[in-house]
């Protein structure tokens, strides 16, 4: 019913969710639940041969792409197919009738493939590549005969289903955790790779930091210190996953090639930083494509107190904006809507979860001090957060100031962040009741970003 309501009060903005909306006809079940199936690249069409190796074929495997992409062969056979990886991550060469071979960074691999008259075509089946520009092919010379155009993979999926058996989404914490104790802190960060809930009726295989090999959420956990603490981040890519990854924290002052370079599954590396300035900072997998880990679920936030700490509140909030450009149902999100240079998110979410909080509101007390430290960690999309019902007195954002009672009374009713940009915020409810929590960029109201403040009892007429 609170659901139901508070939707009906944003009808007039949730009119973009119709692009989002299943088209009619009944729901059906789009993934075999217990885990995302490998993807199986569509078997080509044409004769194939056996026989005498014709040649050999030599292609490189880069971050991100093959060179060359696009081969030719005199006439149809079997062929030698040299995959070098050049690059810094795992690549594979996986043809549309499924023969594949994997190669790790440095590695050169061999594989003997049939090119029929209708030629071949062949991705990097690991999960984003392909979508990032690692398809190719190889064409027979003189050829007429018309190949398949799909690049070994399925057709882009314009819609996605709503699936009604799908599980119930994880409530995230919104409390904000406290501080650490003491002055260093040796910190478990793993890397998991799992089916997630998203939405009502959505499964994403997203990418996830932990702290333990299975408890990876998204957004990360929050990682909070003081000013001048030193952070000992292990970073753990376990063997189980299929991708490198690694983490970029904003927080630290550290060389790009040195503590932020990728790991293979398998591997770990010992991140250390120096907590120098205040505020509320994001980390992110910075592994190519960026835009992807960061878009199927791997960052989080990291708060460093000022010298002395903050004053104590009643209530502490940790909110994190994001966007999900889904991919089919139980795979990895959508590169190619990502990407696009006007960004139109399946879903705007605080902590990971469409309307999570307009389904468990953050009870708060009544006249009572409240804190939210703040972070849109897009990939693409600005936030305007506001809460209907309420002024901030107090915001500091990106170290710029807006203090309470200051001397003209001045206070601020949106703060406007852009991706990679962070907040603290505090405010006081001053009755009983309801105070929808949204971004006023009121287009993706509708799509997720949608949740409440509970004061008190929540009825303001009790």
């Amino acid at each position: 019913m609170q659901r139901s309501r508070f939707l009906g009060f944003f009808m007039v903005v949730a009119v973009v969710a119709a692009a989002c909306a299943p088209a009619g006809g009944a729901p059906t079940w789009t993934y075999t639940p217990g885990g995302a199936a490998a993807a199986t690249p569509a078997a080509s069409q044409g004769p194939t041969t056996s026989g005498e190796v014709l040649g050999t074929l030599e292609v490189d495997a880069i971050d991100l792409a093959f060179k060359p992409g696009d081969l030719s062969v005199p006439k149809a056979g079997k062929y030698e197919v040299k995959l070098a990886n050049t690059g810094a991550i795992p690549h594979d060469i996986t043809f549309a009738d499924g023969t594949t071979v994997l190669a790790n960074p440095g590695e050169t691999k061999t594989i003997t493939v049939d090119v029929p008259d209708a030629g071949v075509t062949f991705i990097c089946s690991i999960p984003g590549h392909a979508d990032a520009g690692m398809k190719g092919s190889i064409k027979v010379e003189g050829s007429t005969a018309g190949g398949p155009d799909d690049h070994g993979g399925p057709a882009p999926a314009t819609t996605v289903q709503a699936d009604p058996n799908a599980p119930k989404y994880t409530l995230y914490p919104a409390e904000a955790p406290k501080v650490l104790d003491g002055t260093v802190h040796d910190i478990d960060l793993f890397i998991q790779e799992k089916l997630m809930t998203v939405a009502d009726g959505f499964v994403q295989a997203v990418w996830t930091f932990g702290t333990t090999a299975t408890n990876g959420t998204v957004p990360g956990p929050v990682i909070r210190v003081h000013l001048g603490d030193t952070i000992r981040i292990h970073l753990k890519n376990p063997a189980t996953n299929q991708l490198a990854h690694s983490v970029d924290f904003h927080a630290s002052q550290v060389a790009w090639n040195d503590e932020m370079t990728s790991i293979n599954p398998g591997e770990e590396k010992l991140y250390e930083w120096t907590a120098d300035y205040a505020g509320v900072w994001m980390y992110h997998c910075g592994t190519s494509p960026a835009l992807h880990h960061i878009a199927n679920g791997m960052y989080g936030m990291v708060i460093v107190e000022p010298k002395g700490g903050f004053e104590p509140v009643d209530t502490e909030i940790a909110l994190v904006q994001s966007e999900w450009y889904l991919g089919p149902q139980g795979e990895i999100t959508s590169l190619e809507k990502a990407a696009t240079g006007n960004p139109a998110p399946d879903f705007v979410v605080f902590n990971g979860v469409a309307n999570q909080y307009l389904d468990n509101p953050i009870k708060v007390p009544t006249n009572g001090r409240v804190r939210i430290f703040l972070l849109d960690t897009g990939p693409s999309i600005d936030s305007s957060f506001h809460i209907v019902g309420t002024i901030f007195d107090t915001v500091i954002k990106e170290g710029i100031q807006l203090l309470r009672d200051n001397l003209g009374l001045y206070g601020s009713q949106a703060v406007d962040l852009s991706p990679a940009q962070g907040a603290i915020i505090e405010l006081s409810p001053k009755e009983d009741g309801l105070y929808p929590i949204v971004t006023h960029a009121f287009n993706f109201v509708g799509r997720g970003a949608l949740g409440l403040l509970q004061a008190g009892d929540g009825d303001p007429k009790n």
